[in-house]
Order: C-alpha cells, then sequence, then structure tokens
C-alpha cells in the first residue's frame, strides 16, 4: 500500500480482504525526516497493532554508505525513495499477533543473518519473513533465499511464514520441511496448517555462535601447544 501515512485506502482494501483474520504487511513509513522500510500488524481495522522497522538495512540497496556526503553528488540506495535511503529501526522485536504467538519480523535480507532470528530471551512462536524477491527475477537468487530462510527456522526450532511479492512464498516448519508454497512467478494463497515450533530451544537459540567460537579457540590453542612441544623438542 505505498506509505503508512498516504495508505488510508490501500489499508482499508486489505483490512476487508482480511475478513478479521490478523494480517501482516510491508509497507513504508515517515518520521520526520526519516523514512522506514516497515511491516505492520493489522488486527481489524487500519490502524496498527504493532509496527516493526527493518533495522539491517541493505548497503547501496536501501542506503548509501556515508549517505549524506553521498547525497551531495545524487548518490542514493537504489531502493531509496524521493531521493531518501531509509534510515534503521533499533532492533529485532518481537510482536503479538492475536491468536497465534509471538512472532518475529525479518524484512528481506535480514533472514540471512542467523543473529536477528535470535532473541536473547523471548523466544518467538514465529518466524515471519517479508521479502521483495522481484530484483532476482527468475535466477536462482529467489530460491537461494528460500534456503536461508529454511535454516533459519532449523536453527531456531521455530516454524516460519515467508512472503515474497514474486514468490517463493512458503510455510516452513521447525526442521526446515516446507509444508506449503506458492512457487515463483504465481500469485495465490495458501491454507496450510501453522507447525508448532520445538519443544525446547535449539542450541544456537539458546547459545548462538558461541559453541563454535568455543571450538575454534579450543583448536587454535592446541595447534599453538602443539608448536610448543615440537620447538621444545627440537631444541633437546
Amino acid at each position: 500500500p505505498g506509505v503508512l501515512d498516504y495508505a488510508e485506502e490501500g489499508l482499508v482494501a486489505l483490512d476487508e480482504a482480511a475478513q478479521g483474520a490478523v494480517l501482516m504487511a510491508g509497507i513504508q513509513r515517515l518520521d520526520g525526516a526519516r523514512i522506514y522500510n516497515s511491516a505492520i500488524v493489522l488486527t481489524g481495522g487500519i490502524v496498527p497493532s504493532a509496527i516493526y522497522d527493518k533495522h539491517h538495512l541493505v548497503p547501496f540497496g536501501e542506503y548509501f554508505p556515508l549517505g549524506d556526503l553521498a547525497a551531495r553528488f545524487g548518490l542514493h540506495g537504489f531502493a531509496a525513495r524521493e531521493g531518501r535511503g531509509f534510515s534503521a529501526g533499533p532492533g529485532p522485536q518481537l510482536v503479538d499477533l492475536p491468536g497465534i504467538g509471538a512472532a518475529l519480523p525479518l524484512i528481506c535480507y535480514e533472514a540471512v543473518f542467523p543473529q536477528f532470528a535470535r532473541m536473547n530471551g523471548d523466544r518467538p512462536d514465529l518466524l515471519v519473513q517479508l521479502t521483495n524477491d522481484a530484483w532476482f527475477g527468475e535466477w536462482s537468487g529467489p530460491f537461494q533465499h528460500l534456503a536461508q530462510a529454511r535454516m533459519r527456522a532449523i536453527e531456531q526450532g521455530v516454524p516460519m511464514v515467508r512472503a515474497a511479492n514474486t514468490g517463493v512464498s512458503a510455510v516452513i516448519d521447525a526442521q526446515g520441511r516446507v509444508t506449503g508454497q506458492i512457487p515463483l512467478g504465481e500469485a495465490g494463497f495458501l491454507d496450510v496448517a501453522l507447525p508448532g515450533a520445538t519443544e525446547v530451544p535449539t542450541l544456537y537459540a539458546r547459545s548462538g555462535d558461541l559453541p563454535w567460537a568455543a571450538l575454534i579457540l579450543l583448536a587454535f590453542a592446541a595447534l599453538v601447544a602443539r608448536r610448543l612441544r615440537g620447538g621444545a623438542q627440537n631444541t633437546d
């Protein structure tokens, strides 16, 4: 529906189409001089019950590094609106979906990064990815993006609903299996039961990259110790 501040007509249409169901949609919103790439939750009516602002922006796509300086030369992100790049939101955020639970929104490339699907202390019931994959056309990009989304579900032991404007849209269970999808380049809807999360959080959900970092440090320490022992033997 465009920009939240001017999207009343589009929001009314979405609300009517939802027929009372909870709806999450991607939208842009203004806050003073800033513009955000956002997700909103509608639970009846056109006033969002929750708003999430994308916090990890794509360089050169959604913003230009050294943006103020670059703007003087007419350089802006490819997805910038009206010559302005997007501003980053404060960080990952759970939103309440009545009747479903706590959802963690991931906008576009945020689902590529494992750390952004992990909440410290608060485990989501559901991951939701909203993405514009039209940039990739019908090449491998949409399928790679789907594969990365499946990895986030596996890492967290949490299901994911993925809505891509040109596909591939999908429902993914906590084991990374696709339980329903709308293929690339096709319009439609999914009527699929929402899978549940694993009974207990996964090791990655609890510890993140810490186990891998510990293994790397142990391997490095073992290598140093071996070299020191080898040097001592040569001295003898």
